[in-house]
C-alpha cells in the first residue's frame, strides 16, 4: 500500500521557523491535491493548507502570511514553509494526500504524523 512520511517537525521558540517535507512512496499515483492538517491535545484534526494539480491553494485563517504551501508534483513530495510560529500552532502536523481511481472516486492517504511545538 502506498505511504506518506512526514519529517521536519521540532521544538522552536515563538517567532521562528520551520519547514516540513511530506514524501509519497511509489504506491501513491495519482494525485490530485495534498494538504497539511493539525491536531493539538485535546483538540479535533483541522486542516491547515491544501493545494491542488491546478495550483489552486487554500489556508485556514489563522495561518495566512504566515505558512506557505508548496509541492513538487513530480517527485511526490508535500512542503509547509511556516514563519512567525506561534504557541497556538503547537500540534502534530499530518500530511494528506487525495488521489483519483477508475470509475471517478478517490483515495484518501494520511501521514504518520510530526510534533511541532512552539515554547520560549
Amino acid at each position: 500500500q502506498g505511504q506518506l512520511v512526514e519529517s521536519g517537525g521540532g521544538l522552536v521558540q515563538p517567532g521562528g521557523s520551520l519547514r516540513l517535507s511530506c514524501a509519497a512512496s511509489r504506491g501513491v499515483s495519482n494525485i490530485y491535491s495534498m494538504g497539511w492538517y493539525r491536531q493539538a491535545p485535546g483538540r479535533q484534526r483541522e486542516p491547515v493548507a491544501r493545494i491542488t494539480n491546478t495550483g489552486n491553494i487554500l489556508y485556514e485563517d489563522s495561518v495566512k502570511g504566515r505558512f506557505a504551501i508548496s509541492r513538487d508534483n513530480a517527485q511526490k513530495t508535500l512542503y509547509l514553509q511556516m514563519n512567525n510560529l506561534k504557541p497556538e500552532d503547537t500540534a502534530v502536523y499530518y500530511c494528506n494526500a487525495l488521489a483519483s481511481v477508475a470509475g471517478g472516486g478517490s483515495l484518501t492517504y494520511w501521514g504518520q504524523g510530526t510534533q511541532v511545538t512552539v515554547s520560549s
